[in-house]
């Protein structure tokens, strides 16, 4: 499939939507890498690809999926001409982090109020030493030692109907991995939009972040399985975080999410 080429190689694939004004249009770059688990999970870059198809038809995007395995150089002068990102990718603290022109791109981003979207393993690291740095980024981080995981069915129940990025968006249940005990930033604001049952308490798994700095940020603890993709409520939610941090309307009713079979096939 066409996104292969995109892996390792870092080929960029561009889609643009139709621009509804004469205003430059938004540069949304979604980075991911090859997949780090079985198949069927962590399949970032297919992941994108239905992504990008969802926010095809959103007037004034350019839409850019990358591939961003290390060492990934040019990295940061793609990151300066962003106006979104959004990673869906291994350890997304720590990858963050590890690379200093890299973070510092990432930080310029957040400083001209440049939206960043998290999906799963991105919001995360293993080393806790990570997660100050990720938290001002990302406002939610699943990191440390002491992280929190399980693989469950729940019933995912909408905590703030009123928020842009769940619109048209009911409860839902899904069998995914999920991530929580969530450290959580303490300056800025964060909104909890999801929040699931796990191990007998309510457990934010997606939330809204009004970042110090005037950006906003959206982070999902789910998407552990390629197949939730199929799900109309996860591909409307993550579509509209993206218009939500780059403050962009988003329809009431929600954004029209439908794509055909052969994007959500896997190779």
């Amino acid at each position: 499939m066409w996104w292969k080429q995109a892996v390792g190689a870092t080929l960029l694939v561009l889609l643009i939507g139709p621009v509804g004004s004469a205003a430059q249009p938004k540069n949304v770059l979604l980075l991911g890498q090859k997949r780090d688990h079985p198949p069927g999970s962590h399949e970032y870059m297919p992941g994108l690809a239905v992504l990008a198809e969802c926010l095809k038809g959103v007037p004034g995007l350019q839409v850019t999926i990358a591939g961003a395995d290390e060492p990934w150089p040019e990295g940061p002068a793609m990151l300066d001409k962003a106006d979104a990102v959004v990673l869906f990718l291994g350890q997304g603290a720590r990858w963050e982090q590890t690379d200093t022109k890299r973070y510092e791109a990432l930080k310029r981003l957040a400083a001209r109020g440049g939206a960043i979207v998290g999906i799963h393993w991105a919001i995360g690291a293993k080393d806790a030493e990570y997660i100050a740095g990720h938290l001002k980024l990302m406002g939610g981080c699943h990191g440390g030692p002491d992280r929190r995981y399980i693989i469950t069915e729940a019933d995912l129940s909408v905590a703030d109907r009123g928020h842009p990025v769940t619109a048209g968006i009911d409860d839902f249940r899904l069998r995914d991995e999920y991530y929580y005990r969530l450290k959580f930033a303490t300056e800025g604001k964060i909104v909890p939009l999801l929040r699931a049952s796990l191990e007998g308490r309510p457990e934010t798994v997606a939330w809204g972040f009004e970042r110090p700095d005037g950006g906003r940020s959206f982070g999902f603890s789910g998407m552990h399985y390629h197949a939730h993709w199929q799900q109309e409520s996860c591909r409307r939610l993550l579509a509209q975080a993206v218009l939500w941090t780059l403050k962009l309307p988003v329809p009431e009713q929600g954004l029209p999410v439908a794509v055909s079979a052969d994007v959500l096939k896997l190779p």
